[in-house]
């Protein structure tokens, strides 16, 4: 009889916390019973309208890597968190290891700022209508790890505007490692924006993946990054569609690799590659990107590093299809195909895809005619692994986004989200932001699984916190004594949330 009962209490001991899902409507304390929450724990928002007044509305959860905390919405429902007016922000968050899905964020000044995140998953969710900026990481000192944003809409935002603002001036804070994915990011353009990015990528942020987005209508551009400042891996923007972006469609500092994307139109140049803050033009990489625009397609001004430009199609209005000024004595430029001039840019004509023109909107059709100047034109050194839809290149230097290999495009542009195959990561729930991060052999490198199968790791991931090599792990009768706490706090426990 003793000894069943230490191996009861054992048992406890070594059990984690009971994890536990409740339910809560427009009615409840939604704020009160989120900072209930604890690791493993799901709250589930009922349909309808949650309309908030002038207090602040935050909480501070901390799930682990194991047992996240979820915090999402009803099958089938819509629930509503709104302000009347830009007091407060929607919520104010301080989260690690928590997900947030399925929910609607209008009015306030901005929608969703993360005072602070590790890990935290933000999915299917709209944000709309805000005074400022719709989705903020910008708390100075803060480095935003992890960060999963998948498949969320944004738009309609004033004030500066931005769809996403990540990371702070001149490396004030910083994004690292997160993953940006199917998106649907628009009108940050309205009459009251003074700025309007897209998504925006600071300074000093680093090893982030932005790719399968949809931005368009934008003041500012669909998407800027800066310099990594040496703090980690260069960011990878891949397999976006951007078109009506107010300044340059793409426009980075340094330290990226920009592949697979469609650019259908912009204010400025398609992708402009320039000084910014304490970044030059440097550690850069733009690979079999399809861009048409009525000025240059590419522009690359003050280079002092290593500047790669190589299989991209370049259609112009008038411009040239590569624009470079002061030092090029560093880039390569090679296996481009483009109606205008430019450093390793030879002949091409719009007519080289399917359905192509320079206003700039869908409908078109970028893929490739077979035996076009773009059929295997491009230099082999360069091929990456996939194209703008995910399909294999093996190796064919077809030039553009797309491979002609896959006989046409998988996903029409459009409005709206980016349609793309889906492979799982195991033991998760199979859905769109579960997409591995990039096909073997790129170099975006893949979202490796973590303990739940499903989720980041962290950077240091290895054996657990306290956990041992080989050996025994016998128990003795102070195990079973010092079993006897736990057992109360885990009694303590059940009472609570019965």
């Amino acid at each position: 009889m003793r000894s069943s009962f230490v191996a009861l209490l054992l048992l406890s001991s070594t059990s984690p916390a009971l994890a536990e899902t409740f339910t809560a409507g427009p009615g409840d304390d939604v704020e009160a019973r989120i900072n209930a929450l604890t690791p493993g724990d799901e709250l589930v928002l009922a349909d309808g309208d949650y309309p908030l007044d002038g207090s602040r509305f935050s909480f501070d959860l901390t799930g682990t890597e194991a047992m996240p905390i979820v915090i999402r919405a009803a099958e089938g429902a819509r629930p509503h968190f709104h302000r009347p007016n830009a007091s407060q922000n929607v919520w104010d968050i301080r989260a690690e290891y928590v997900e947030i899905r399925g929910l609607a964020f209008s009015g306030g000044s901005a929608g969703l700022r993360f005072e602070h995140g590790r890990f935290v998953t933000i999915e299917g969710c709209e944000i709309f209508d805000t005074a400022d900026v719709a989705l903020r990481m910008n708390d100075g000192g803060q480095r935003y790890e992890g960060m999963r944003i998948l498949r969320n809409e944004i738009h309609h935002t004033n004030g500066t505007g931005e769809g996403m603002y990540l990371g702070c001036n001149s490396n004030g804070c910083q994004l690292a490692n997160a993953l940006i994915e199917g998106n649907h990011v628009h009108h940050t353009n309205q009459a009251s924006v003074s700025q309007g990015d897209g998504i925006e990528i600071k300074e000093g942020s680093f090893g982030n993946v932005v790719r399968d987005n949809v931005i368009h209508d934008t003041k500012y551009p669909c998407i800027l990054t800066y310099a990594t400042a040496g703090n980690g891996a260069p960011n990878v923007i891949e397999r976006n569609v951007m078109w009506g972006c107010g300044d340059n469609a793409i426009q980075a500092a340094a330290d990226a690799t920009i592949r697979n994307n469609l650019i259908l139109g912009a204010g400025g140049a398609g992708l402009a590659m320039q000084p910014h803050q304490a970044g030059t033009p440097s550690n850069l990489v733009v690979v079999h990107n399809t861009i048409l625009n009525p000025g240059n397609p590419i522009a690359l001004r003050g280079a002092t590093g290593s500047v790669v430009i190589a299989n991209n199609a370049l259609y112009t209005g008038g411009g040239t299809s590569i624009f470079a000024n002061g030092d090029t004595s560093m880039l390569v430029s090679v296996g481009n195909v483009g109606n205008g001039s430019g450093p390793g840019v030879s002949a091409g004509v719009i007519d080289d895809l399917v359905m192509a023109s320079l206003d700039g909107a869908p409908p078109m059709n970028l893929f490739p005619r077979v035996g076009g100047a773009l059929d295997g034109a491009g230099d082999v050194t360069h091929v990456v692994a996939d194209d703008f839809d995910g399909n294999a290149r093996l190796g064919v230097a077809d030039v553009g986004a797309y491979a002609l290999a896959a006989g046409g495009p998988g996903w029409a542009i459009g409005e709206g989200f980016k349609d793309v195959d889906v492979t799982p990561i195991p033991g998760s729930d199979g859905g769109p932001a579960d997409r591995d991060a990039s096909v073997p052999g790129s170099d975006a490198g893949p979202v490796s699984p973590g303990a739940d199968g499903g989720r980041m790791p962290r950077p240091d991931s290895g054996t657990s916190e306290g956990g041992g090599g080989g050996g025994c792990s016998c128990a003795t009768s102070a195990d079973a004594a010092g079993a006897w706490p736990l057992l109360a706090a885990l009694f303590f426990r059940w009472r609570r949330r019965r």
